[in-house]
């Protein structure tokens, strides 16, 4: 028969979980990051294939990532506000503010999740004070997910080529294993989509072994007591996500 405080834990862990989006600058000892890794191992995966790899950089390597990552964004900047023939041109000299990312992170959400997202996004800027028009402000908050948001960590995963969609479901269990093992400890992590828009300095910086395409990355670090991170944007009822039978 199930614990029923493992139960207890478990269910809390999932329900007090949080993207955390301001960390203190508070390291995090190789111990541990090599504790919660050992966690997130046992995530099961397609045949215990593991098409997976992660590569974790902290310190100067951390600063020198976020430094040429920052640099892109901000390049990108400009060259969102020159236009059509600043897009043009930056194609032609193959500028560096182009993405290289081995995933199109930029893309329109279906009708039927949108107002979902919306009402994240909105919930989000309103629990840090950013107005619907704040335009500047908005930005600034953008730039954070390339400075990590204060985390003194980062990883960056990479999955399998071959394995299309399943090595990235196999990646998805991963992190939600690496993030209940961190949680469990005291830690935050923020998964971050934007973090695959670039992958030059990435590459540049890691072995990274052949047919490996990177996913994402992971801001993990000491949560901060900011505001931010008490956001709670809840979740779907069970009864919304369940599809019913066909009626004959």
């Amino acid at each position: 028969m199930a614990d029923n405080a493992d139960a207890e834990t478990l269910a809390r862990l999932l329900r007090t979980r949080r993207s955390v989006r301001d960390f203190t600058d508070r390291e995090v000892p190789a111990e541990l990051i090599a504790a919660i890794l050992d966690d997130a191992r046992w995530a099961p995966s397609w045949s215990n294939t593991q098409p997976y790899r992660i590569a974790v950089a902290g310190g100067a390597l951390k600063d020198q990532l976020k430094e040429q990552l920052l640099a892109r964004f901000d390049a990108a900047t400009k060259l969102q506000a020159g236009g059509v023939l600043g897009k043009l041109a930056a194609f032609l000299t193959r500028s560096k503010a182009l993405p290289d990312g081995d995933f199109d992170t930029r893309f329109e959400y279906p009708a039927e999740l949108t107002p979902r997202r919306r009402a994240t996004g909105f919930g989000l800027y309103a629990s840090l004070g950013i107005a619907r028009g704040d335009t500047a402000a908005r930005h600034r908050q953008m730039r954070r997910n390339w400075e990590f948001f204060g985390a003194p960590v980062v990883l960056f995963v990479f999955v399998r080529r071959e394995l299309g969609a399943y090595s990235v479901l196999d990646a998805g269990i991963f992190l939600q294993s690496l993030m209940l093992s961190a949680q469990a400890r005291g830690l935050g992590t923020c998964a971050e989509g934007a973090l695959g828009t670039w992958a030059g300095p990435v590459r540049e910086a890691f072995e990274v072994p052949p047919n490996y395409k990177l996913l994402c990355g992971l801001a993990l670090g000491w949560p901060s007591g900011h505001v931010v991170n008490a956001y709670n944007p809840g979740r779907a009822e069970v009864a919304e996500m369940l599809i019913p039978e066909k009626r004959s």
